[in-house]
């Protein structure tokens, strides 16, 4: 597998997180603190969150199909966009799991 595979799926999943722990700050800032401009922040946030998200899971399920996960891994890392902080940690995981793999620079073996 590629490292560029790898990196472009890191680095989607740092900005899915950074976007999704903003937009739960501004949620709390609108919904509970009643702070008027969080409105428009969350607004904003939101919608970059929602775009980029689509991009991350693209580049996720790149990263998966070439990786050949199973079915259920496949979807732990793509809902973990979803669920604020938990994008960090899986990105983490799944980094350290596949830095063999990208090292070697070997392709993984497909299965007949």
């Amino acid at each position: 597998m590629k490292k560029s595979v790898l990196t472009r799926y890191r680095v989607m999943a740092y900005v899915t997180g950074v976007l999704l722990v903003l937009l739960t700050l501004g949620m709390i800032g609108k919904y509970l603190l009643d702070i008027d401009a969080a409105t428009d922040f969350t607004r904003v946030v939101s919608i970059a969150h929602g775009w980029l998200y689509v991009v991350y899971l693209v580049f996720a399920f790149d990263l998966g199909s070439k990786a050949k996960w199973p079915v259920a891994k496949q979807l732990w890392v793509l809902l973990a966009g979803t669920i604020p902080t938990a994008a960090f940690f899986v990105e983490r995981r799944i980094s350290r799991e596949l830095e063999v793999e990208v090292a070697d620079g070997s392709p993984v073996a497909a299965k007949a």
